[in-house]
């Protein structure tokens, strides 16, 4: 399984923060993990209000309506105060240097052409040397509001077979196996050129839907069985519009997908299938990125 030691967690400290740092802060008291609090005053640093208003914001974390409080001093946090002008490079630089195992951050929804020109979100996905997961205001609840406790029920993972979808793949496993939640693979093939009579098609197991629905099994432990329910999902299509769909046909908690470096979504004008996933999901993503060092910070894989 993979740990969680360390959990980056920008914050505009406004009133939607709350919810991104109560979700961090299940995490960490899960986990077991520290979470760095970021922020970046917009003016002249105030450094004692942006530590009380932190301070508060994790209080509130660990504090629900039904009466249930944890103690602050079951999960350990540290304020970190940013300067900079580039938000992405800053946290992602921050992240690096705390060696995060995860970067917990919040995504505003945005009009479509000023999304076209990316986001915070969409630039820390891309050079994180970390895998990122990235809430939004309206999306599925999975933190049960009555406890406190993370009520994953169902995750998903893009997969293509690539060592970044692999580490995605570990990575749901990993949630899927602490929080005992339903484990969805799904894998997207372009639409089937049929240039044959239809009749040549039946019967056939050596297709790419079957070459891909065994493989989708293969790269499942098999004592994954015992403690989720696995479901494997072949489609035809654009693969960004089949996961969103699956996902939303299928209450899916959090998406994960593997990110491909540094460039992925750069060299598109409407951006990869993850910044779509991102922009339109009705479920946190989870970017996964392998783990990188200073030197290779920013360059692509």
């Amino acid at each position: 399984m993979i740990k969680l030691e360390r959990i980056v967690c920008p914050t505009d400290l406004s009133a939607d923060s709350e919810r991104t740092i109560r979700y961090a802060v299940a995490i960490a008291r899960s986990s077991g993990a520290k979470v760095f609090v970021c922020y970046r005053p917009k003016s002249t640093p105030h450094e004692e209000e942006a530590l009380a208003t932190i301070q508060r914001l994790i209080k509130a974390g660990l504090t629900f309506p039904s009466g249930v409080t944890y103690d602050p001093s079951t999960i350990a946090w540290e304020a970190v105060l940013l300067e900079g002008s580039d938000l992405g490079q800053i946290i992602t630089h921050e992240a690096q240097s705390r060696r995060a195992d995860l970067i917990f951050m919040r995504s505003r929804r945005r009009p479509f052409a000023a999304a076209l020109l990316g986001s915070t979100a969409e630039a820390v996905s891309r050079l994180a040397p970390c895998p990122v997961l990235i809430m939004h205001a309206d999306e599925r609840e999975w933190l049960d509001p009555a406890t406190g406790e993370i009520a994953l029920r169902n995750v998903l993972v893009a997969y293509d077979f690539s060592a970044h979808s692999q580490l995605a793949l570990q990575y749901t496993l990993t949630l899927a196996q602490q929080y005992q939640a339903g484990l969805h693979m799904v894998h997207v093939l372009p639409p089937p050129i049929m240039d044959q009579p239809e009749i040549a098609w039946v019967g056939k197991t050596d297709t790419p839907y079957h070459q891909a629905a065994r493989r989708l099994q293969e790269a499942v432990p098999a004592e994954t069985h015992l403690w989720s329910n696995v479901k494997h999902a072949v489609q035809y299509g654009q693969p960004y519009a089949e996961i969103l769909t699956y996902a939303q046909n299928n209450e899916i908690d959090l998406i994960a997908m593997g990110a491909h470096g540094a460039g992925f979504g750069i060299h598109t004008l409407f951006g990869s299938n993850v910044d779509r996933v991102l922009r339109q999901a009705q479920c946190p993503l989870l970017v996964a990125h392998p783990m990188k060092t200073d030197q290779n910070l920013t360059s692509s894989d």
